[in-house]
């Protein structure tokens, strides 16, 4: 239960909300490719502190960093993974003297969001941009990304390469993309008729010799070991395990998931490296489904 603050603590909080306003909008700009959206963004991070209990929280900035991050995720997986409308007002060349903001946020925009850059970002998945944006633009380390998205390092850092790959946009590159997801929509195939079948052979030769299998707290608390590790354990783990999953889409690659009565309770995301499967994710966190672009 979040306590109320007096007076005097909630001037100084605003103090250090205001210390930290210019690098979350920043990134709430580039996440939402919109002035407006990303004032309203940091204005819903602020009335969420303020509401807050933070006296035990040790870096107040990367807990807001994570609360605009989310916001913004919320507001991307809303209006759906692709933009479909004009970006009228979102470009290098905007005019941000009508924003109510002091020159120092204003410059930084103008400096950091260009209009080419930004139309690429809004052609991402909302996982593909926060972790693009955070670690490339704002070097958010991938462990902390991943603790903002309820994610594996791992997985973070496959969806920061894949956003990478989008942004360079060449037609090798976006070759590459496609040939990555048809492997890895094969390999998942292939991993879920073993798991279904008992195929504890054709389970190993998918699998990276280091593979492991990783567990939220919820995915814990449902009967799943946190972690797993090696070819061996983590093909026992899955030998004839996966009858009720189903093959989804992930933020465009293949996954799994487990939805019984269609309510969806778990998701397997997959990190392959050289087309074998190196780490599978258990995420039940309901807060975390609910960021998921999951098909």
């Amino acid at each position: 239960m979040a306590t109320k603050m007096d007076p005097v603590d909630q001037e100084q909080l605003a103090a250090q909300f205001q210390a930290q306003r210019t690098h979350l909008r920043a990134v709430a700009y580039r996440m939402l490719g919109s002035v407006h959206e990303a004032d309203d963004a940091v204005q819903e991070g602020w009335l969420r502190l303020s509401r807050s209990d933070v006296s035990e929280v040790e870096n107040l900035a990367a807990w807001l960093t994570t609360v605009v991050s989310r916001i913004c995720l919320d507001h991307l997986r809303s209006r759906g993974t692709r933009r479909e409308d004009p970006l009228p007002e979102h470009g290098a060349d905007i005019d941000l003297a009508d924003v109510e903001s002091d020159p120092v946020h204003d410059a930084v925009l103008a400096d950091q969001v260009g209009t080419a850059l930004q139309v690429v970002l809004d052609t991402l998945s909302p996982a593909e941009r926060l972790a693009f944006v955070l670690h490339d633009l704002f070097a958010v380390p991938f462990d902390e990304v991943g603790s903002v998205m309820g994610r594996s390092s791992a997985a973070v850092r496959q969806l920061a390469s894949r956003g990478r790959r989008r942004v360079r946009s060449s037609d090798d590159e976006q070759s590459t993309a496609t040939d990555e997801r048809r492997t890895q929509r094969e390999v998942v195939e292939a991993f879920l008729t073993a798991s279904r079948e008992g195929d504890l052979q054709g389970l190993v030769a998918l699998l990276d010799p280091d593979a492991v299998v990783r567990a939220d707290a919820t995915a814990v608390a449902l009967g799943s070991r946190s972690v797993v590790e090696g070819v061996d354990a983590v093909a026992r783990n899955f030998s004839g395990r996966a009858v009720a999953a189903q093959l989804v889409d992930l933020d465009g690659y293949a996954a799994m998931a487990w939805s019984p009565q269609g309510e969806l309770k778990v998701v397997f995301g997959f990190v392959l490296t050289d087309g074998r499967i190196k780490e599978i994710e258990l995420m039940a966190d309901p807060e975390v489904l609910a960021t998921l672009d999951v098909s």
